[in-house]
């Protein structure tokens, strides 16, 4: 049954991403920004929704008194990443537009990759690290200057469940850079959706969203030796079987 309904979802979001990238495409030529994210934010809801009727997984949303209120201000999410899932999770939950910081290799994707390309997203060359950095700050400015938040996986690849990655200090550069608070954000969805799995299986997705941590005057790896310490306490705490 768990195959038939991960087969079931996989045809879900293969058929249902085709019209909605194509307005999008199409929309583009018209407009940019908000709108267009719209668009895409749409999609990654049905997405989610397919998720939770087709395959039975439903997320449990903590902390989100601890966003930002004010509608101007800017934000960094970092976030812990298990799965594809919390990658559409997130533009359904936040208030603000996100902006992700992804390898350019996804906008090769057909129709999932060309959409990403008319968006406000920062894709980077992940072997020029320094030229990297520098576009990340460079458009990371620009974008929460207009409201966007930018969200990053620290760990920088999906990370098998009780495990911990390795936490880069991009995130938290970007944040001393431009002065905008840190937000960590726990996620466990490695518990119905593993990495790299094909098979998913039903349950329950907790996300934690944790206290604004402020950045300015703060020293970059300082400040991700914090966001990883309360991220991975929270995760212990919403997971403990894993990390027996």
């Amino acid at each position: 049954m768990a195959f038939l309904r991960s087969t079931l979802h996989v045809l879900w979001m293969a058929v249902t991403v085709v019209p909605y990238a194509i307005a999008l495409l199409g929309a583009s030529l018209f407009v940019r920004g908000e709108p267009l994210y719209r668009i895409a934010a749409a999609w990654l809801g049905v997405a989610i929704g397919g998720a939770r009727w087709i395959l039975g997984i439903r997320p449990v949303v903590i902390g989100m008194e601890n966003l930002p209120q004010d509608k101007e201000a800017g934000a960094v999410l970092l976030v812990k990443h298990q799965s594809t899932y919390e990658t559409f999770l997130m533009p359904t939950l936040m208030p603000h537009p996100l902006a992700y910081v992804f390898k350019k290799e996804l906008l090769y994707v057909p129709f999932f990759g060309w959409a990403m390309s008319r968006l406000d997203m920062v894709h980077i060359d992940r072997k020029q690290r320094t030229q990297a950095f520098q576009k990340v700050v460079a458009q990371g400015k620009k974008l929460l200057a207009k409201g966007v938040w930018i969200i990053m996986f620290p760990e920088g690849t999906r990370i098998p469940r009780g495990e911990v990655g390795q936490y880069k200090t991009g995130g938290t550069r970007l944040a001393v850079e431009t002065g905008a608070p840190v937000i960590p954000i726990a996620v466990t969805s490695a518990r119905c959706w593993p990495r790299k799995a094909f098979v998913k299986t039903p349950g329950t997705v907790h996300v934690s969203i944790g206290p604004a941590i402020p950045s300015a005057g703060r020293k970059a790896d300082e400040l991700m030796v914090e966001v990883q310490a309360w991220i991975e306490a929270e995760m212990r705490r919403l997971d403990p079987e894993a990390y027996r």
